[in-house]
């Protein structure tokens, strides 16, 4: 079988990962979560004091950081901080009106997209983000690009949220889920857009599963050919 590389690209909160996962566990590929690697990123920054209640980020401070932070990933999926597992301090609302902005700094992208692309340098891999099309592997064999209604997308996320236990309001999922797809498609370093070339597939009104079997037949067109 040939070694392919497939970009999952799209808003936030719109199932990005959940497909990206299907799609790796049915063929066998390697699954990278680069929206964890940056939420990695952001929750080291607060943990370091390097976000000020105003947001602002002490990018000095981060970047004469960035080379030492280690980023990587169990064989379960689940984000390590220089080893330590993140996966559950990283999803929370609190990182998330936070990444955004992190991701937006040229350094960081930087770090994180080299890093991407030595990961996937032996192997046949998925991986799901905001730029992995355009930017991090612009020659993937197959480029999705998934969306859905912004109301749909914080509905799904807040009840991700409560079901673990955190206290929020759909009305600030919501607010967050729209700031992040703001500052997403508007950052001047590596902006979310749709490549020429992606598929759009808009899951609005799909179960999980109707969402996997049409990406499961982009794959296997792609791999025929």
């Amino acid at each position: 079988m040939k070694k392919i590389k497939i970009a999952v690209d799209g808003h936030s909160s719109c199932g990005k990962s959940t497909l990206a996962k299907q799609i790796a566990k049915h063929f066998g590929f390697t699954y990278i979560d680069t929206g964890a690697m940056y939420r990695t990123i952001a929750l080291y920054a607060m943990r370091n004091d390097m976000i000020a209640p105003d947001d602002t980020i002490n990018q000095e401070a981060l970047q004469a950081n960035i080379g030492n932070i280690k980023v990587s990933f169990l064989k379960n999926g689940h984000a390590t901080l220089d080893g330590e597992d993140v996966e559950n301090q990283i999803r929370t609302l609190e990182v998330s009106s936070k990444v955004s902005k992190i991701a937006a700094l040229k350094f960081v992208r930087e770090a994180m997209v080299d890093l991407q692309r030595q990961m996937a340098q032996n192997e046949s891999v998925v991986m799901d983000g905001r730029d992995i099309g355009t930017v991090v592997f612009p020659d993937a064999e197959l480029k999705i690009f998934v969306t859905a209604d912004d109301e749909v997308r914080a509905k799904r996320r807040y009840d991700e949220l409560t079901a673990k236990g955190e206290e929020v309001t759909l009305e600030a999922v919501l607010a967050n889920l729209r700031e992040r797809d703001l500052l997403d498609t508007t950052r001047e370093e590596s902006p979310l857009r749709k490549a020429a070339d992606a598929i759009l597939l808009d899951n609005s009104f799909m179960t999980r599963e109707e969402q996997f079997e049409v990406a499961k037949n982009f794959v296997e067109r792609t791999m025929q050919e």
